[in-house]
């Protein structure tokens, strides 16, 4: 089976596009091919329509009745720890990566990517001294290998 991922009832997306951007919710009801009805009672997000080309899905879903109502879904929600699972995921973890590199200032940027390049410098040593530490077929000769320390 490829997929694994459906537009269900009940099943959870992240929002990335709109009002509620980067807030997680759930789908109630499906209304036609592009449109689905969403719930995020523990997120703060009115019961309302939503365009399936602005929440991809997650691999999380919740179980109620089809068209449940907010109180439903709230209790469901609460029930599978949703919130918490959000925050443990890797994708949460990129969300806030990306938040708090967006609010990054002039200077600060200007000290990561000194940092990277001097991450990177010393990555680069470290590479090349145990390329040239290696067995070199050209010249049939086994050269010590650096031992780990």
């Amino acid at each position: 089976m490829p997929f694994k991922r459906f537009v269900e009832t009940g099943r959870v997306v992240y929002v990335v596009d709109g009002p509620y951007k980067g807030k997680i919710v759930s789908i109630v009801d499906c209304i036609d091919q592009k449109t689905v009805l969403v719930d995020g009672p523990e997120t703060g997000v009115p019961r309302s329509k939503m365009r399936i080309s602005q929440i991809p899905l997650t691999k999380f879903k919740i179980n109620f009745p089809y068209n449940g109502s907010t109180r439903t879904v709230r209790q469901a929600w609460k029930k599978a720890d949703l919130n918490k699972l959000w925050v443990q995921s890797r994708w949460a973890e990129k969300a806030a990566n990306r938040e708090k590199r967006a609010s990054l200032g002039d200077f600060e940027r200007f000290k990561l990517k000194r940092a990277r390049k001097i991450r990177n410098k010393i990555r680069t040593n470290v590479y090349q001294a145990l390329f040239n530490n290696t067995y070199c077929p050209k010249k049939k000769t086994a050269v010590a290998k650096v031992a780990k320390a």
